[in-house]
């Protein structure tokens, strides 16, 4: 072996070494999952729909108003532009911390004036050898150029588990992205059906306003003719001022439901104006498939997975410190007192040489730092099993309430229809003179009373399909997190 190969045996061992890593190899830890929803067994929608892969989730509603308003989300939503910027953010620091594993190379040029007083001693080398010249002032000018280059190889992979975090954090961050937008996008369809009831409310109250009108003309004339008493002229006035000021009440409803949507467009509120309309009737239930499958379909889940992974490599960070550092540095320029062939080869200077730092005592500051990277692990691992039981619960949640809300639906639906025979029936009598107003009134009111609860459960209904579709992701899928854009564009 020659003793060029000696010298650089050492030096190769050392980058040999930093192909590995310490700390641990991520590996995702199992999280508590059921075979099947409990509330999903026996139990077949009235109107089972599915997201269409090419489509938006909300196609489903089959809703031009809310398509119109869900797009400008992607567009104007502020805290949808937050999350964008928190990613972009991630993605530098990336760019930041990979730096390192790459030498850093600046270039020097200097031009230095230097002197001393005539008291001073100087000395000033010759070819001969050094003079010392007293009693005279001197100045000096030196002209420098080079460049300076130094490499902390990465031996022990601290830098590479770093760029691992952030590249986990990266990808943290691009779910948290997809997550805003879908909690922004569930929360204005929510906002928007609301909105349509308190629009049908409305109707089914300016409805019922013209049958009390209706009602204290009769009482009126009743009056007149001698039939009954100011008694039921009073009761018909008092009912129907009541729903006056429950329609009024709706009014303000609506108005906070469109403000609401009016931001979560990215709007101010005077700008935004949503014409009356109809609220449907058809309550689309996406099927929510096994519950393993919502480890992918969850943003929110892939945040803490990755966020999990993050602090799993931290932990090679922190161990890394345990270990000495080794930097590659050196200089190459010129140095010369005259300007002139300053880059000529006799002005040259160069130095190349390896370091070695270790930190022999810090008062145990590594062993903290060990310590809070891998309580950090632990926390963020209770983290990801807290936020998968969670979606769990929430999607039981919907499926029960859909299920229950269907069933009382059908139940609501026979109390309105017989509410609305009974009303008619005891019109007619009342108008015969065979009941008393009193008894007109009780009917008319359950009749009122039962068109309203059927109108909250479809609302609820509405709210809790969308709700459903949230929970089970929206048609996102894990899988993006590994493109190059990692899914933040608009879906």
């Amino acid at each position: 072996m020659t003793a060029r190969a000696v010298r650089l045996t050492p030096l190769a061992a050392m980058l040999l070494l930093s192909a590995c890593a310490v700390g641990p190899n991520y590996r995702r830890p199992d999280a508590l999952v059921a075979g099947d929803y409990k509330e999903n067994k026996d139990w077949k929608p009235a109107a089972p729909a599915q997201v269409p892969s090419d489509q938006t989730w909300w196609s489903i509603y089959n809703d031009p108003v809310l398509d119109a308003l869900e797009r400008k989300i992607d567009v104007s939503n502020q805290t949808l532009v937050a999350a964008e910027a928190a990613y972009r953010s991630a993605q530098a620091q990336v760019g930041i911390d990979q730096g390192p594993l790459f030498p850093a190379i600046t270039a020097t040029a200097a031009n230095t004036r230097s002197g001393g007083g005539s008291n001073l001693n100087q000395a000033v080398t010759t070819g001969s050898g050094t003079a010392v010249t007293t009693n005279n002032s001197t100045r000096n000018k030196i002209y420098s150029a080079g460049a300076q280059a130094s490499w902390s190889i990465d031996v022990w992979g601290r830098i590479r588990r770093l760029v691992e975090s952030d590249r986990d954090k990266a990808q943290a961050s691009a779910a948290d992205v997809a997550a805003a937008r879908l909690s922004a996008q569930t929360a204005l369809a929510e906002d928007y059906f609301q909105l349509r009831a308190a629009d049908q409310q409305r109707i089914l109250y300016e409805n019922s306003i013209k049958d009390f009108q209706t009602s204290l003309t009769i009482a009126q004339n009743q009056v007149k003719a001698g039939v009954t008493t100011l008694a039921d002229v009073y009761s018909a006035e008092t009912e129907l001022a009541s729903t006056q000021a429950s329609d009024t009440s709706v009014l303000l409803t609506r108005a906070k439901f469109e403000h609401a949507i009016a931001v979560l467009t990215g709007q101010d509120p005077e700008a935004l104006s949503i014409e009356s309309g109809t609220l449907s009737t058809t309550v689309p239930v996406v099927p929510p498939g096994i519950p393993s499958e919502l480890l992918q379909r969850r943003p929110d889940i892939a945040a803490a997975e990755r966020g999990m992974a993050s602090a799993n490599a931290l932990i090679g960070v922190a161990e890394s410190a345990w270990f000495p550092s080794l930097t590659l540095s050196g200089t190459f320029g010129f140095s010369s007192t005259v300007l002139p062939g300053l880059l000529g080869a006799g002005n040259s200077l160069w130095s190349f040489g390896p370091s070695l730092a270790e930190t022999v005592f810090n008062g145990g500051t590594r062993l903290a730092q060990n310590r809070q990277a891998r309580a950090n692990y632990d926390n963020a691992v209770a983290t990801y099993r807290g936020t998968v039981l969670s979606a769990f619960q929430s999607v039981e949640d919907d499926l029960v309430s859909l299920r229950v809300l269907e069933q009382q639906l059908q139940l609501q639906q026979t109390a309105v229809k017989d509410a609305r025979l009974s009303e008619a029936l005891t019109l007619n009598q009342y108008k015969s003179g065979i009941v008393a107003y009193s008894v007109l009134l009780v009917a008319q009111t359950t009749r009122l009373s039962a068109e309203i609860a059927l109108l909250s459960i479809q609302s609820q209904q509405l709210v809790s399909s969308a709700d459903l579709v949230s929970q089970l992701g929206g048609g996102w899928d894990a899988a993006v997190l590994n493109r190059k854009d990692r899914g933040v564009a608009s879906r």
